[in-house]
C-alpha cells in the first residue's frame, strides 16, 4: 500500500510542477464537447462528462501498466 502512496505523490507533484510551470497549457480541459455548462441568474451548474471520462481512461492506462 505505501507504493501506491509513493506512485500517487509522484504524480501529483508532477501535475503540480507542470501546472505551476505552464498554467495554459490545460486550458482546454473542462470546455470539450459533451461538458455540460448552465448559467442563470441564481447560479452556474458544470458537469464535465467529458472530461471526467478521459480522466477515467488515463488513469486506468496508468494502474495497468503500474500493476505489471
Amino acid at each position: 500500500m505505501s507504493r501506491w502512496f509513493i506512485y500517487a505523490g509522484l504524480i501529483l507533484v508532477a501535475i503540480g510542477v507542470v501546472l505551476h510551470f505552464a498554467p495554459n497549457l490545460f486550458n482546454w480541459f473542462g470546455r470539450l464537447p459533451g461538458d455540460i455548462h448552465s448559467q442563470s441568474e441564481n447560479g452556474r451548474v458544470f458537469i464535465p462528462i467529458t472530461s471526467m471520462i478521459i480522466i477515467s481512461v488515463v488513469l486506468t492506462i496508468i494502474i495497468n501498466i503500474f500493476k505489471r
